[in-house]
């Protein structure tokens, strides 16, 4: 249930030519989607990050652009190909995640007649990584980055300050992995229960206990909430390259 963390800074990015396939500057949106997929097939053989993946790969290329993040992101959003859709489509049938069904249109079994943008449009509104894509990330900015600013603004530490976020996002969306897999009565209920432990201000001291008896509840019923975990992460990695942009600009 815990959130990962964030991504490195521009520093890494660039690091002796030795890039990862999600920073890789030559590479478009859709070769970071299947660059990284593949990495982690070989890795580990197992669907670990393909939510993350999804949603870092706009990101660091809108990084890559220059200018305003969000800006450069919007422009990147509208100027997915078709190509994109296509190696989105073979990532996402390598990594195999769980609860992946048949789609009336747009299957990612077939090949790609749209772009990766009006792919994402289909499935919007039953999955909160393809809303992203549609809204220009609205639900990482507005729950994601502004509960992470409110968890600084009262002394969380990074551990805290990500569980804040983390438990924003769950108590806001229902969790679209736990809907694929359990149903969405499942997610809504779970986004409910998460309400109590959302609104603890990022300060979970006296109710760390239980928070942790919550999340032991949940695993043992084998309930993952991992879209809120992968919009936690891009809430990160985003808020790292905001923060890399001005360590830059401050070094110029």
């Amino acid at each position: 249930m815990r959130p990962g963390t964030a991504c490195r800074s521009s520093i890494s990015f660039a690091a002796r030519g030795r890039q990862r396939p999600i920073a890789a500057a030559e590479h478009s949106v859709g070769e970071r989607i299947y660059a990284a997929i593949s990495a982690t097939h070989a890795a580990v053989g197992a669907n670990t990050n393909l939510g993350i993946v999804l949603l870092a790969a706009p990101l660091a290329h809108a990084f890559h652009r220059g200018g305003r993040l969000r800006d450069s992101l919007v422009q990147v959003l509208a100027d997915l190909s078709t190509t994109d859709a296509q190696l989105a489509f073979d990532a996402i049938r390598l990594a195999s995640p769980g609860g992946l069904g048949a789609a009336e249109r747009h299957d990612v079994r077939e090949p790609a007649r749209v772009s990766l943008l009006e792919a994402m449009r289909e499935a919007a509104d039953r999955d909160s990584i393809a809303r992203q894509y549609v809204t220009a990330y609205a639900d990482v900015v507005e729950i994601g980055l502004a509960r992470l600013e409110q968890a600084r603004l009262r002394g969380c530490d990074r551990r805290a300050a990500a569980t804040h976020v983390f438990l924003g996002f769950l108590a806001s969306l229902p969790d679209a992995h736990v809907a694929r897999k359990f149903g969405i009565d499942e997610a809504q209920f779970l986004r409910h229960s998460a309400a109590e432990y959302a609104e603890a201000d990022g300060r979970y001291g006296p109710r760390l206990a239980a928070l942790l008896d919550w999340d032991a509840a949940l695993k043992a019923r084998g309930v993952n909430p991992g879209t809120s975990a992968d919009l936690t992460v891009a809430t990160l990695f985003w808020d790292g390259l905001i923060r890399a942009t001005a360590a830059d600009a401050a070094m110029d």
